[in-house]
């Protein structure tokens, strides 16, 4: 196999890509066992057809697209591989010749990774971040603490009200017609929490147990069905069910039940020392982030649109799962904000750009500065995995490397030593204002 490389403009070029006539043939002939099989010809049974009986009623040309689909993707990595460039969207591929007895040529249009040309990256200012839990953070964290271990009672008497969570039937419609995901029965809804439609939860305020009450409400002029934009609509709503939360006392017996303290000052102390762990590794966040957009916008780079597009896409997978984890998915999320899948792709783009960006440059500086993962370092982070998970060691490497996640483990690894690299050669800056102080100096 022949490939070339030719560079066209910015991040497009063409491959060009001659395969030998022995391969052609080698993928007609797994074509032809393809649709065999499935081939009607009198006087045959099915799959037993000789191959020139075939070719004679349909012709070899019948075979051509099957051949190409099973030979393309073949070839077209190992033509990349060769070229040594690293695509990042689908190529355009235009077939040049293909028949039997000849060789295969085609070219294919293909956008590949960007240079990267980088800027200062050593020496870079980075203001350092105290981090400090204040008292009035700790009250917030076990008043958070309180909402979480409240129990829920059922309220046999009296209206509902806001915060509390109510187990309802309602049946939407639009000038009397139904409309899609308008119905539900026994849906557990906490109100307050801004999860419906603009002004439904406020009107199902003070409903009781077993009321029924007509929901009026007008869908958001963004609203992602576009055929109930500005709409308004009626619900038919009945109240099964009210649950209130009764919050724990925040006293010694509540710290007993939590954590493993005795006393309510004992937990504060080390609620105290959690949190402030916790920012400290925020703070760190913080630092990382300044240093690596930086060392970004010191760079020169040309980002294609497939890359925005494909990191737009990973974000949406991974809100998704969030959502799932919260017994929610996307789809609800959209009925209930009244968005878009493009409004939600559209909010993503300039962080996807930004992440992109930064990946890109990082990538390049490890290039740069030789750095590597070594094959101790992917151990120590195995054996991590596995303390966390509380599976073995081999089982999770096994694991990884049946769906081919090994490689990213690497990636990711690589991608924080170097951002490691990038702290460890910045300088102090200023500290860091915090929003408090400046508004108080005003």
């Amino acid at each position: 196999m022949k490939a070339t490389w030719e560079k066209i403009e910015k991040n497009l070029g063409v491959l060009e890509v001659e395969v030998d006539a022995e391969r052609v043939a080698s993928a007609l002939d797994k074509a032809f066992n393809k649709v065999a099989k499935k081939a009607n010809v009198p006087g045959f049974r099915k799959g037993k057809v000789p191959r020139p009986v075939f070719e004679a009623r349909y012709g070899v040309e019948s075979l051509y697209q099957d051949a190409i689909d099973i030979l393309l993707p073949e070839v077209y990595g190992e033509a990349v591989e060769q070229a040594d460039i690293f695509p990042v969207d689908r190529p355009d591929v235009e077939i040049e010749q293909f028949g039997k007895g000849q060789s295969f040529k085609f070219k294919a249009k293909v956008t590949v990774k960007p240079e990267v040309k980088l800027g200062d990256y050593k020496g870079i200012e980075v203001a350092p971040v105290t981090a400090e839990v204040s008292d009035e953070e700790l009250t917030e964290e076990l008043e958070r603490l309180q909402q979480r271990h409240a129990e829920l009672t059922v309220i046999d008497e009296g209206a509902s009200q806001s915060g509390d969570i109510v187990v309802i039937d309602f049946d939407g419609s639009v000038d009397g017609v139904p409309f899609e995901g308008g119905q539900a029965e026994r849906y557990s809804l906490e109100l307050g929490s801004n999860s419906f439609i603009p002004g439904f939860e406020d009107q199902v305020v003070g409903m009781a147990t077993g009321d029924f009450k007509d929901v009026e409400v007008t869908f958001p002029e963004t609203y992602h069905a576009e055929e109930l934009a500005n709409k308004q609509a009626v619900f038919k709503v009945k109240v099964h069910e009210i649950k209130r939360k009764q919050l724990p006392e925040l006293d010694d017996e509540f710290a007993k039940d939590v954590s493993e303290f005795d006393t309510l000052d004992e937990y504060k102390e080390d609620l105290k020392k959690q949190l402030l762990a916790r920012k400290e590794q925020e703070a760190q966040g913080v630092r990382e982030n300044e240093v690596v957009e930086k060392a970004a916008a010191n760079a020169e780079i040309e980002i294609p649109d497939a890359m925005i597009q494909s990191e737009v896409q990973n974000m949406m997978r991974d809100f998704d799962n969030r959502l799932r984890q919260q017994g929610m998915n996307l789809e609800m999320f959209l009925s209930f904000s009244g968005q878009s899948n493009s409004d939600l792709e559209e909010q993503m783009k300039d962080d996807a750009a930004k992440r992109v960006r930064n990946n890109l440059v990082l990538e390049q500086i490890a290039k740069e500065e030789k750095l590597e993962v070594s094959e101790e370092e992917i151990n120590k982070e195995l054996e991590n995995m596995a303390d966390t998970y509380k599976r073995p060691v081999d089982e999770i490497r096994s694991i990884l490397g049946a769906n081919g996640s090994l490689d990213s483990l690497r990636e990711e690894l690589l991608l924080r030593k170097t951002i490691d690299f990038l702290l460890e050669n910045s300088v102090e800056g200023a500290p860091v204002e915090k929003k408090e102080d400046a508004a108080s100096e005003e």
